[in-house]
């Protein structure tokens, strides 16, 4: 007799599929970070499956998730490969991330309460010690906490529009290449800038906030282009 197949069955298959898919994308996306992959190769589900231990169901969730992050593109009846930034592209990205980073830091500093400002001083400090960790400093926590950070303004600015709007510009796999080619004195630097505008929403000054953030992501855009050159 064929075993009945429960509801409950689907729920306990379900974090499962969910957990496979992360494994997926985050071996895929270290793989592309490290140069194992390079742009334009052409990824095969057959090898990442193998790669990361997976079948192929989730390597497909995980290259969906990474294709709407500027990873890789999945082109209809070719597959994905591993996507190709042209210089321009990522300038506009740039720009239009400091816009509206800027303008959600402007928000923010009318809109924040002292659980923000606590939640920002907190991942400061955390920053501090992931840039001071020896013998180098901790990049994958620097990421972790540099996303809070943006995130919890993001919170504050209480805009659903502009939080949608971001998501689609703020690209990890640009971001983590950036951060990857920091110097100690660049991640400090990057440190600083939080901390000004943790005191800019502290004084409710919407338009030093709005400036700071802006010259932090103009910054980020810099330390970039100039490992690219």
């Amino acid at each position: 007799m064929a075993t009945q197949h429960t509801p409950a069955n689907d729920e306990d298959a379900k974090p499962t599929l969910s957990k496979a898919a992360d494994r997926a994308y985050d071996t895929i996306g270290g793989l592309i970070l490290g140069g194992h992959f390079k742009p334009g190769d052409r990824l095969s589900e057959e090898e990442l499956s193998r790669l990361c231990g997976v079948s192929r169901t989730p390597v497909r969730d995980a290259l969906r998730r990474l294709a709407a992050e500027y990873f890789v593109v999945i082109r209809p009846n070719q597959g994905a490969v591993v996507a190709v930034w042209k210089r321009q592209d990522i300038e506009d990205l740039f720009h239009m991330r400091a816009l509206l980073e800027g303008m959600a830091a402007a928000r923010a500093a009318s809109r924040r309460n002292d659980d923000c400002l606590i939640q920002l001083e907190q991942c400061v400090e955390r920053i501090d010690k992931a840039v001071n960790a020896m013998p180098e400093p901790d990049i994958a926590a620097f990421l972790a906490e540099n996303t809070a950070f943006h995130r919890t303004i993001l919170d504050a600015a209480d805009s659903p529009r502009l939080s949608a709007t971001l998501a689609s510009l703020i690209a990890p796999a640009i971001v983590a290449r950036t951060a990857e080619h920091y110097s100690q004195a660049d991640l400090r630097r990057s440190n600083e800038h939080h901390r000004e505008v943790v005191e800019a929403l502290r004084n409710r000054d919407a338009q030093l906030a709005d400036s700071i953030m802006q010259v932090h992501i103009r910054a980020a855009a810099n330390s970039y282009f100039s490992k690219q050159d």
